[in-house]
């Protein structure tokens, strides 16, 4: 591999974990707000690098549920409101991640 394919590569990465670490910010966030017990659990099980199989469901389940930026135009599909700009590849990211560590998604 040459320089500027291991650069991509290696960018590509950070790109991906960059979305990951945004994206969980924002559940966190939100489940705080809702209960904190669960988000104070979920946000240890992140710190440690290991979130629990419930956590991780339940962080599947948001991204997909929140994606704001489904590409529509105003004539095609209703502007969904959110806290973050989430995609359908930033939802495939995270569902990837969440494979590559073991969870069933």
């Amino acid at each position: 591999m040459d320089d500027k394919q291991e650069r991509q590569r290696n960018g590509s990465a950070a790109r991906r974990i960059g979305t990951v670490e945004r994206l969980v910010a924002a559940w966190l966030a939100e489940t705080e707000r809702h209960d904190r017990v669960a988000a104070r659990e979920a946000r240890a099980g992140w710190e440690r690098g290991a979130l629990s199989e419930s956590d991780a469901q339940d962080l599947a389940t948001w991204v997909t549920a929140r994606i704001t930026d489904t590409g529509f135009t105003e004539d095609e599909g209703p502007y969904v409101e959110g806290p973050v700009r989430i995609t359908p590849s930033d939802k495939d990211t995270v569902h990837d991640w969440l494979r590559a560590r073991g969870h069933r998604v």
